[in-house]
């Protein structure tokens, strides 16, 4: 099957007989459809249309949920590996997801930002907040598409958002971790999106992350149902734009059942990307099908500086595939990790 990718202005477009979309660069729509749009692709033939890559894993927060134990000595990927390393991706991509720990520890970081911007592929990042400077906000406004500040303490996590808006950020998020140790937290965000002045008509939106039981995250226990349907409730109620990331989107689905505007919530709902629109590729350029499969047994991870063409090597290779059919197979529910799928099961109404 042949397809074509092209730019113009602000929309970088694919089209095929089964597989296409359209993606705004400027303010991050993207719509997707197959062969009438009406129709769903359950993954992409032609390569991931989002990359996640971490470009560093030197942090100095020590957060004892981190997934990826990141401590402050870390590794770094240079500009030049990186440049090796996007050559290989495939003009299907939009979009990358950059991993980083603290934001001044990758001295290449903002080269490779603008390398991505010279080839028509937006970079976004999650940021922790720690060593912003004025420089920093200005640099990562004209250079990203959105960012994403972490919420570990308030001051740390409001005033990076106030900085980036006072910068001229519109896409500006905050990353909460969503665990039953930090459901007080995750509440009492959803009342602060509403009161304080430093988020106040600055903040795009709150996304809550599912705890990964992984890494210094072995330690933390999933949030319960009744905790998960309270947090939805409040911050529908609120009338705060709020979302969660792709582990969650079956969890939710669930709660959500009872609403009349279900169907409408729903559309907005994506579920596990990994190996079917998306990958994941750590700082040494090995590929999985997520960041959360990375040291999993179940799964091997791929050299892409080593493979000669990426779609054969990587997209089509029998890891990613074999992880795509269960994905598929599991409503694409993440098998590896599949919190709150009892969920649904739980009765009564939430509003």
């Amino acid at each position: 099957m042949q397809y074509g990718v092209k730019t113009s202005g602000e929309w970088k477009t694919l089209h095929s007989a089964k597989y296409n979309y359209k993606f705004n660069m400027k303010n991050g729509l993207f719509i997707r459809w197959g062969n009438t749009l009406k129709e769903d692709p359950q993954f992409s033939p032609f390569g991931p249309e989002m990359a996640d890559i971490e470009v560093s894993t030197s942090c100095s927060r020590g957060c004892p949920w981190c997934y990826k134990s990141n401590l402050p000595a870390g590794k770094n990927m240079s500009i030049d590996t990186f440049k090796a390393l996007f050559r290989k991706l495939p003009d299907t991509l939009t979009q990358i997801a950059f991993g980083i720990g603290d934001l001044d520890a990758n001295p290449d970081l903002w080269n490779i930002f603008r390398y991505c911007r010279e080839n028509q592929v937006i970079p976004n990042v999650t940021i922790n907040g720690s060593h912003l400077t004025t420089e920093h906000a200005k640099k990562l406004v004209e250079l990203c598409g959105s960012v994403a500040v972490s919420h570990y303490e308030d001051d740390t996590c409001f005033d990076a958002v106030a900085l980036l808006a006072k910068s001229g950020g519109k896409q500006i998020n905050i990353h909460q971790l969503m665990s039953l140790e930090t459901t007080t937290d995750c509440l009492e965000l959803v009342k602060k999106t509403c009161v304080d002045r430093r988020l106040v008509h600055r903040l795009n939106a709150v996304i809550f992350l599912s705890l990964k039981k992984k890494g210094r995250g072995k330690t933390l226990h999933p949030m319960d149902a009744a905790n998960f349907k309270e947090l939805i409730v409040d911050a529908l109620r609120r009338k705060i734009n709020f979302g969660f990331d792709s582990c969650s989107a079956n969890r939710f689905l669930g709660v959500i059942q009872d609403l009349p505007n279900k169907q409408h919530l729903s559309m907005m709902v994506e579920p596990c990307e990994g190996s079917c629109f998306s990958c994941y590729i750590n700082v040494d350029g090995i590929a999985y099908p997520c960041s959360f499969l990375e040291g999993q047994p179940s799964i091997k991870g791929i050299s892409v500086p080593r493979a000669r063409d990426f779609i054969h090597d990587v997209w089509f290779s029998r890891e990613f595939s074999e992880f795509r059919k269960k994905l598929i197979h599991n409503k694409r529910s993440c098998p590896e990790f599949n919190e709150g799928s009892n969920d649904q099961k739980s009765s009564g109404k939430i509003i």
